[in-house]
């Protein structure tokens, strides 16, 4: 039986991606900082569980669940723990804001910094970050969040080529949805501009192409299309574009 590792599973994308790891026969290690959630979820898994309680914004946690879940021989590795923050920067918490960087950004990096050389000496192991539709984009009113997820987005992508120009059986993926049905809204502090995505769903495609090796994720046919025409704007518009459709939000 193989096994995965997924932060961000108390909630969320994470907790589906969980899910349906698990329905899919993997064995799956689950690390968030809500203990009563991550062990609820671990019970209702029909494969094996472990549960890890962990502060990411945290090096010092991040590098300690490496070290727990490298003795149980992790072949995938689930990024999905991550939030946001609604509103414009000149009024948005600094502090919050250095937490999102520490969690979306720092605690990915250094795990799949660690993961993808482990995975390279072994030969094999997949990797899924999972970002947004926000990682294409400038975020007027979710700045520090759309900031956030190109940074993941760009390295991920980079990360990609070297593998492939290595001949590597390490493959990395990037998950971009539009909007999820989860509680990201909630936490940043924000609402729905548009009907939001299922969480089963996205996370059922996320699993799907990162198995078969696909470096982009994104699901459904309208974020495809609004990305692609968005590379045909140019960028003082798209600020301003953007901006409208986050003032929705409000």
């Amino acid at each position: 039986m193989k096994t995965a590792l997924v932060t961000g599973a108390s909630s969320g994308i994470g907790r589906d991606i969980a899910r349906e790891l698990s329905r899919q026969g993997w064995r799956v290690l689950l690390a968030a900082r809500r203990k009563e959630r991550l062990q609820e979820l671990a019970e209702e898994l029909p494969n094996p569980a472990r549960v890890y309680v962990c502060d990411l914004s945290k090096e010092r946690d991040c590098r300690w669940l490496h070290a727990r879940a490298r003795e149980q021989k992790v072949s995938l590795l689930v990024n999905a723990a991550g939030f946001g923050l609604y509103g414009d920067f000149l009024h948005t918490s600094l502090d919050r804001e250095l937490r999102m960087i520490d969690v979306n950004i720092r605690a990915v990096h250094i795990l799949t910094k660690l993961f993808v050389r482990d995975f390279a000496e072994r030969g094999e192991g997949r990797i899924l970050n999972v970002a947004s539709s926000a990682g294409f984009l400038p975020g007027p009113l979710l700045s520090t969040y759309y900031a956030t997820k190109n940074y993941v987005v760009r390295l991920s992508e980079a990360i990609a080529e070297e593998l492939r120009s290595m001949d590597s059986e390490v493959t990395i993926s990037c998950l971009c949805p539009g909007p999820v049905d989860t509680e990201f809204n909630k936490v940043a502090g924000a609402k729905f501009g548009v009907k939001p995505k299922k969480s089963a769903d996205v996370a059922r495609i996320a699993v799907r192409d990162t198995l078969r090796g696909k470096l982009l994720i994104v699901p459904g046919w309208s974020t495809k299309l609004g990305l692609a025409a968005g590379r045909l704007v140019p960028d003082r518009q798209m600020l301003r574009i953007v901006k409208l459709l986050q003032e929705m939000k409000g």
